[in-house]
């Protein structure tokens, strides 16, 4: 789309042209990966090709990584198969707190940090010895914010617990090693480092407790059904690039405060959400006091600029964000919030153009005239 920005990329990201190359090519051929002669034989070394970029793209083993069709799949995977009650933090994303219905949740404090100490008293009370499983993410979707997954792990493996992350917005941007950090199972997202909407993974540690899915026996029996081989294939050429690039990803900061500096020039009101503590290199919560969100994403579409309220899971729907709310960010406040994630097309241009907006805009509808900024 010729002259529009954007700027949602913790949505999805743009595709890159390696594994949207891959993907043209595989679609091409024909082959089942679980049949036996040349095509099918073809198929399935496209598949474990990929699965062994995946793996050194993340730190873990090729035979610990489990296709599935996506990050909500592969979350909905661990949480489903593991027997036992669960434990997850208040921010999660909605297809981990869809899939634990009945667990107990973490709070987090007011930059959306999960609370250690509260995790060490909920584990200390259990007294049945039902299995528990922790389930934390690795980076905020709406904020960006790390969370500190190594002292989550400490404490759930001190009580016997065991841990699940979903790490679909933290892969491919910034280093990720599941052996050295401890998890039992992680979540990840093709389509949030480059690859194609539509694949995913769940990393299964050799010590997770995770139920077979009952089918065809694919995926060594974790998960049935045939291989996405199309999909997968654009998944490991994304994973390629995603750790080549890790330091390019990581050069995002400079943009992302600056873009942060430049709306405090124009109100220092504007507030960014998580900004004390450690966040991804690309994302900015941030509120136009007096404007809806809403209707900020809908003036920001129309401006050729695309931006997002919360996650991008809910059909469409903005609401007031349950990040927000849980971090303790009272409603009419968190109804004015926006989220813009940058990526590896973002570019100072597009960061200039978009403060340019937000300045225009909150003097449009907030009523306030825009201060003086300077490029970022």
């Amino acid at each position: 789309m010729d002259g529009t920005i954007y700027l949602d990329h913790n949505a999805t990201t743009a595709i890159r042209p390696a594994a949207a190359s891959v993907v043209a090519e595989a679609l091409a051929w024909t082959g089942n990966p679980s049949s036996v002669h040349r095509h099918g034989r073809l198929a399935r070394r496209v598949v474990e090709d990929a699965r062994e970029h995946v793996a050194d793209l993340v730190g873990a083993e090729p035979s610990q990584v489990v296709m599935t069709s996506g990050g909500t799949e592969a979350n909905r995977l661990a949480i489903g198969g593991f027997q036992g009650q669960a434990i997850v933090s208040a921010v999660e994303h909605l297809s981990v707190l869809g899939a634990a219905k009945e667990a107990k949740h973490l709070p987090v404090d007011n930059e959306g940090r999960v609370d250690v100490e509260a995790l060490d008293a909920l584990l200390a009370t259990r007294r049945d010895g039902t299995p528990t499983l922790v389930s934390v993410m690795w980076a905020n979707n709406e904020t960006g914010v790390l969370q500190p997954l190594a002292e989550v792990v400490e404490v759930a493996r001190r009580h016997g617990a065991f841990v699940h992350c979903d790490a679909a917005q933290a892969v491919g941007r910034v280093a990720v090693d599941f052996a050295a950090l401890g998890v039992h199972m992680m979540t990840v997202s093709a389509h949030k480092l480059g690859g194609p909407a539509g694949v995913g993974a769940l990393i299964v540690g050799d010590d997770a407790p995770l139920a077979m899915m009952a089918g065809g026996g694919q995926e060594r029996g974790r998960r049935a059904g045939t291989e996405n081989v199309a999909g997968i294939a654009g998944f490991g050429a994304a994973a390629d690039v995603a750790k080549a690039e890790l330091a390019a990803f990581d050069a995002l900061v400079a943009l992302r405060d600056g873009l942060e500096a430049r709306i405090g020039t124009v109100t220092p009101a504007a507030r960014i959400f998580g900004q004390g503590a450690p966040r991804l290199p690309n994302t900015t919560c941030v509120t136009m006091p007096g404007v809806d969100s809403e209707t900020q994403v809908m003036a920001f579409d129309l401006a050729g600029i695309a931006v997002s309220a919360g996650a991008a899971c809910s059909s469409g729907k903005v609401g007031p964000s349950h990040v927000l709310r849980a971090m303790g960010i009272e409603e009419d406040e968190a109804r004015t919030a926006i989220r813009v994630s940058l990526g590896w097309t973002t570019t100072a241009a597009d960061v200039a153009r978009f403060v340019d907006e937000w300045a225009a805009m909150f003097a449009r509808l907030g009523g306030q005239p825009p201060a003086a900024t300077t490029a970022a």
